[in-house]
């Protein structure tokens, strides 16, 4: 009778015992599965090197980008072609007896909208009488 019933501890230490080996290969199973998986795991470390590379490239292009402009602020400050440049393209200006002629773009798909033409001619064409008088 004695052997028949066991007390709770003894009957874990046996449980353990016979399954102790099935313990370890799940403990295993589940430290391999965070390692890869978790959110200091393999996948996640890979993720966050794909970023750092990404971030140096757009540092990389911002950095050149950035330099490119300081010699440009460079130049502008000393380079009097350069500041003749801008001068002729953006503003317009010219030497003393030099002439401008702007042409119009080559694009043959600009097409002149005939509505706005008609517009004008509209607005031209009221007569005096619909204005009001001015005291």
């Amino acid at each position: 009778m004695d052997q028949r019933v066991m007390t709770f501890g003894a009957q874990l230490r046996r449980f353990l015992r016979e399954n102790a080996a099935a313990f370890l290969w799940l403990g295993l199973a589940l430290l391999v599965l965070q390692d890869i998986f978790g959110t200091h795991g393999v996948l996640a470390m890979r993720r966050s090197q794909r970023e750092a590379a990404e971030i140096r490239k757009e540092i990389q292009k911002l950095n050149d980008e950035n330099r490119r402009l300081q010699d440009r602020v460079k130049d502008l400050k000393s380079d009097p072609q350069a500041i003749e440049q801008i001068a002729r393209e953006e503003m317009g200006l010219a030497r003393p007896g030099e002439l401008i002629f702007k042409l119009p773009p080559k694009n043959s798909d600009v097409a002149p909208d005939s509505d706005s033409t008609d517009k004008k001619n509209r607005t031209s064409e009221q007569p005096a009488a619909s204005q009001p008088a001015q005291p």
